[in-house]
């Protein structure tokens, strides 16, 4: 029987870089043989999919805040029993853009619902799956503002419904990562987004490598 497989999760706020440093990390892992599992949060099947395109959309029937933590939750329990488990049980690493902490600092931080409640919801949710590591990726709110805005006039559109929530609520969602991450520094690794992307990848490969 093959030796479960590592689950990784990248969590921080908008702009602060997790797409580029995943793809550098899912590129490192499978060049050392190493099957990697890459999913984002909500997605990575049809039903998270379809979850995800209702929560960005700006100009939809909006969920309130307690329906908009019930679609993330149900997208998280269709992923992780459908992708995850099986993934980690045939011993490949998993990489996700995203997971479970997401939820208490978005929805539980940012929005004021109530945090306990939503851990024993994600509990649910998750079947008891946990991350083996969280890199945290830091970044200050007036940084993470500015690289939005060049993405978006990059890419010719402009911010879902989540990102354009305003600085208070990101402010909240920060500040509930932060909690978290000194709550559990056994498995949360925080690093400084700010820095250049050199700088950052050597930062998590540091934290990942002793695990291959």
């Amino acid at each position: 029987m093959a030796a479960r497989g590592r689950f990784i999760t990248f969590e921080g706020g908008e702009g602060a870089g997790k797409s580029t440093q995943i793809g550098r990390l899912c590129e490192r892992l499978e060049s050392l043989g190493i099957e990697v599992v890459q999913v984002r949060e909500p997605g990575g099947t049809a039903l998270g999919e379809e979850m995800r395109r209702i929560l960005a959309d700006t100009k939809g029937d909006s969920p309130t805040d307690r329906a908009e933590a019930l679609l993330f939750l149900a997208a998280r329990a269709q992923l992780v029993e459908k992708k995850l488990l099986p993934a980690l049980e045939r011993g490949a690493w998993v990489v996700s853009d995203r997971f479970s902490d997401s939820t208490i600092a978005y929805q539980g931080y940012g929005r004021g619902l109530d945090v306990e409640a939503l851990e024993r919801m994600n509990a649910f949710a998750c079947a008891g799956l946990r991350p083996d590591v969280t890199l945290f990726l830091d970044l200050p709110r007036d940084v993470a503002v500015s690289r939005m805005r060049a993405r978006e006039i990059a890419a010719g559109g402009g911010p879902d419904r989540i990102e354009s929530a305003g600085d208070e609520f990101h402010a909240r969602v920060a500040e509930g990562f932060r909690r978290m991450a000194a709550a559990e520094p056994g498995r949360f690794a925080t690093i400084d987004a700010s820095g250049g992307e050199e700088a950052v990848w050597e930062a998590i490969w540091k934290r990942l490598k002793p695990l291959t």
